[in-house]
């Protein structure tokens, strides 16, 4: 017997039965990078590898609560807030880390595969409450292209023309340290229909720009994948452009050596290496 020596990190999300998005899915890819993960289960989805028909809402107070009486057992030395859609939330798990600022925080907050919002939550109030609560405690925010427009529109008029690189800033100056927004066209010297690139800024400008080449799919969580990986490499101690680099290629693989479990989509196999 010993005391537990990897890295701890906690995580929020949704549980995915078929662990595709979600806490299940974050818990393998820090196992898979020998780091120890813990989840709060924000909402539980009804769902396969295809899509997800449904979620129930677990109650704001059972969030904190989850999250409260493990912080009170161990350290941890990483967040990661993953999909969130409920304001209630939103405000629970920032009361909760606000507690812990020297913790990294990642936040990849939207995922494609929930839901639409119920009725009740106003998609635009939802975005800025996101915006003025957890972004300015997060170390990294990690955003598509498109998710980055739809939460710039809480503050800007569209018409106005500001760049990607604008918006990025905008969210920097919030109290970030990082936005990494994926899926930008990548800088290359000749045109190239398959080649994206993730993006990384910091105060001032870009910090890395790493063009890469699509693979066929389709795929179910290949974001989440992306920021529980950057997530376990920042809390082994690695900066945000090491932790993304890393995460990138780590990424790359589990996706190159994606598995289908039934008839949908491909799921990230974060075991490759071991295979």
């Amino acid at each position: 017997m010993q005391n537990q020596t990897s890295p701890l990190i906690l995580t929020f999300g949704p549980a995915d039965p078929v662990g595709a998005i979600g806490v299940h899915a974050d818990l393998a890819v820090f196992s898979a990078l020998r780091c120890q993960g813990m989840a709060v289960t924000t909402a539980l989805l009804i769902g396969d590898s295809a899509r997800v028909e449904d979620q129930q809402h677990v109650e704001p107070d059972w969030v904190s609560d989850q999250a409260r009486v493990v912080l009170e057992d161990v350290q941890v030395s990483a967040f990661k807030i993953g999909a969130v859609d409920n304001m209630e939330h939103i405000s629970s798990i920032a009361e909760v880390v606000s507690d812990y600022p020297d913790a990294p925080l990642i936040l990849d907050p939207f995922s494609s595969q929930l839901p639409q919002l119920p009725e009740e939550e106003d998609p635009e109030e939802l975005l800025t409450v996101l915006r003025q609560l957890l972004v300015p405690q997060a170390t990294l925010v990690m955003l598509s292209q498109v998710e980055l427009g739809r939460l710039a529109e809480t503050w800007r008029d569209p018409a106005n023309g500001e760049t990607v690189a604008d918006d990025a800033q905008h969210l920097i100056d919030l109290g970030c340290e990082y936005v990494l927004v994926t899926g930008t066209q990548a800088h290359v010297g000749r045109s190239d229909s398959s080649l994206r690139a993730n993006t990384l800024y910091g105060d001032g400008g870009v910090l890395r720009h790493d063009p890469w080449r699509h693979l066929a799919g389709p795929f179910i969580g290949c974001g989440g994948a992306l920021s529980a990986a950057i997530a376990a490499y920042m809390a082994q101690g690695a900066d945000a452009p090491q932790a993304v680099e890393l995460a990138e290629q780590f990424t790359h693989g589990a996706l190159s050596h994606a598995r289908r479990y039934g008839m949908g989509k491909f799921v990230p196999n974060p075991f490759f290496q071991m295979q």
